[in-house]
C-alpha cells in the first residue's frame, strides 16, 4: 500500500472515530438535558392542572387526552379528571419523580401533592429518546455528510504534501541500472533535501566502484594476452628443440589454463545488458545449438558421449555471440562432468509464450548448496579436486548468469532423470516459428 493511501486511511479512520465518540457523548448529553427539560415540563403541566377549578360535586369534562401525556387529578381521595390509560392506585405513589411500567410501557411519572389535591402527570420514556435522537441527529448529520467531502480534501492535500516524494520515486523507477548521474532537482522541502543529497553521493560512489570493477578485470586480461601468447610460442619452440617432456607438458597445461581464464574474464567484462540489447535480431536457437555442438564435438567424441538434440526450432530476439557463449558454457560443463560413455540430452520446448532450452547429463549432479553457489565467480564444484579431473576457472556459470540477465530470462537447476544435472533456460515472450 502506498504512503498516500495509508495516510489517507489513517486520517479518515481517526476522523470517523472522533465523530463516533462525539456522537456517543452528544447523545448522552442530549439525553441528560432532555430529561431535565421534560421533567421541568411535567412540573409546569402538573402546576397548571393543580389550578384547574374542579370540584367533587360538579365534575368538569375531561381534558383532551394526548398519547404523549397522561394525567390524573385527585381530591380528597376521589378522581376528578384524568386519562383512561392512567389507571393508578394513588396509595402506591410518592411525591416527586419516578419511572414506572404503566399501560405496557415505561413511563416517567411526576406526583404533585398538596393538602387539597394530588396531581399525577406521566409521559412515555420513548419521547425522551426520540427527543435526544432528534437533537443529536440535527447536530451530527451535517458532520456525517461532511465526511466524504473531508475525505476528498484529505486525499488531495496528502497527495500534494507527498508530491516531492512521488516525483523522486518516479525518477528512480525510470532510471536505468547503469545511470549514475546526479539528481539535478532543486527542492525546498527539508525532508527531501538530505535524501537527494545522500542519493547523489551514493550514485557517485557506486559509479566509481562499478567502473573500477568493470574495467580492471578486462584491462588486466587484455594486457595479459600478449605475454601469454609469447610464452606459449616459446614453450612450443622449446618443445620442438628439446623434445616433449613432463615439465614442458605441465607448463603447457598451465599456460592453457591461464589463457582460458583470461578469455573468460574478457567475455565476462563484455556481457553487459545495455551493450548487447541494442544489436538484437532474430536468432534460431536450433541452428546456434547445432553450431556449438559441432564446435565441441571433438571433446564429446574423446569421452565417447552419446548426445541427442530434440524439439522444435524457434527464434528469439537476441545476439549470436551471447547465445553461442551461453550454450557453449552449459554444454562444456555437461561434457566435463558427464563420465566417459555418458549421456547428454538437449531439448528445445515451447510452452505458451515461453521458449525453453534445456540440457541434461548423466554426471554426478549437484547438491542444493552447490546449486546456490554455482553462479559465484571462481567457484567450482569440488574445486580442482573434482572426480572429473577437469580444469576450469570457475567463471563459466557467472558468465551464464550475466547472459541470462541480458535476455531477462530465467535459469533453473534441477536433478535430471539421467542421474546428473538438468539446466533449463526459459526465454519469455520469444517468437515462435
Amino acid at each position: 500500500m502506498s504512503i498516500r493511501k495509508r495516510l489517507t486511511l489513517i486520517l479518515l479512520s481517526m476522523m470517523v472515530l472522533t465523530c463516533f465518540l462525539a456522537l456517543v457523548k452528544g447523545y448522552q448529553k442530549s439525553m441528560s438535558h432532555g430529561e431535565q427539560l421534560l421533567d421541568s415540563e411535567l412540573k409546569v403541566v402538573a402546576g397548571v392542572l393543580m389550578q384547574q377549578p374542579l370540584s367533587i360535586n360538579a365534575m368538569a369534562p375531561k381534558m383532551q387526552e394526548s398519547a404523549q401525556l397522561l394525567y390524573q387529578i385527585w381530591q380528597s381521595g376521589e378522581l376528578l379528571s384524568g386519562s383512561d390509560e392512567l389507571n393508578l392506585d394513588l396509595s402506591q405513589y410518592q411525591a416527586g419523580f419516578q419511572t414506572l411500567n404503566i399501560a405496557g410501557q415505561r413511563m416517567r411519572v411526576f406526583v404533585f401533592a398538596t393538602s387539597l389535591r394530588t396531581v399525577i402527570v406521566a409521559e412515555p420514556i420513548t419521547k425522551r429518546f426520540e427527543l435526544a435522537e432528534a437533537v443529536i441527529l440535527s447536530a451530527m448529520l451535517p458532520m456525517l455528510w461532511a465526511v466524504p467531502l473531508l475525505a476528498l480534501f484529505i486525499s488531495f492535500f496528502v497527495k500534494y504534501a507527498l508530491a516531492p516524494l512521488t516525483r523522486l520515486s518516479k525518477q528512480l523507477a525510470l532510471r536505468q541500472a547503469n545511470d549514475f548521474t546526479a539528481i539535478n532537482w532543486q527542492v525546498t522541502d527539508e525532508e527531501i533535501k538530505p535524501v537527494i543529497s545522500r542519493l547523489n553521493d551514493l550514485f557517485k560512489r557506486v559509479e566509481t566502484a562499478y567502473l573500477r570493477e568493470r574495467f580492471f578485470a578486462s584491462d588486466a586480461a587484455h594486457e595479459l594476452r600478449t605475454p601469454l601468447s609469447s610464452l606459449k610460442i616459446n614453450v612450443h619452440n622449446l618443445a620442438a628443440q628439446q623434445g616433449d617432456n613432463q615439465e614442458l607438458q605441465a607448463m603447457t597445461q598451465g599456460i592453457n589454463r591461464l589463457t582460458n581464464i583470461v578469455e573468460q574474464m574478457l567475455i565476462l567484462g563484455r556481457t553487459q545488458p545495455e551493450q548487447w540489447q541494442k544489436q538484437f535480431k532474430e536468432q534460431s536457437l536450433l541452428a546456434i545449438t547445432q553450431e556449438v555442438v559441432s564446435q565441441l564435438y571433438e571433446k564429446i567424441e574423446v569421452k565417447n558421449h552419446t548426445i541427442s538434440l530434440e524439439g522444435d526450432d524457434f527464434t528469439i530476439n537476441g545476439d549470436e555471440f551471447t547465445l553461442v557463449t551461453l550454450i557453449s558454457n552449459l554444454l562444456s560443463n555437461a561434457i566435463k562432468y558427464a563420465p566417459a560413455n555418458g549421456q547428454i540430452k538437449i531439448t528445445l520446448k515451447q510452452m505458451h509464450r515461453q521458449r525453453i532450452w534445456q540440457i541434461e547429463d548423466s554426471g554426478p549432479g549437484m547438491t542444493d548448496d552447490q546449486k546456490q553457489r554455482i553462479f559465484n565467480r571462481f567457484y567450482r564444484v569440488g574445486g580442482d579436486q573434482h572426480p572429473s579431473g577437469e580444469q576450469g576457472a570457475g567463471l563459466g556459470m557467472a558468465i551464464v548468469q550475466h547472459i541470462i540477465a541480458i535476455y531477462s530470462a530465467k535459469i533453473n537447476l534441477t536433478d535430471s532423470d539421467l542421474g546428473g544435472l538438468k539446466v533449463q533456460v526459459v526465454f519469455a515472450g520469444a517468437k515462435c516459428d
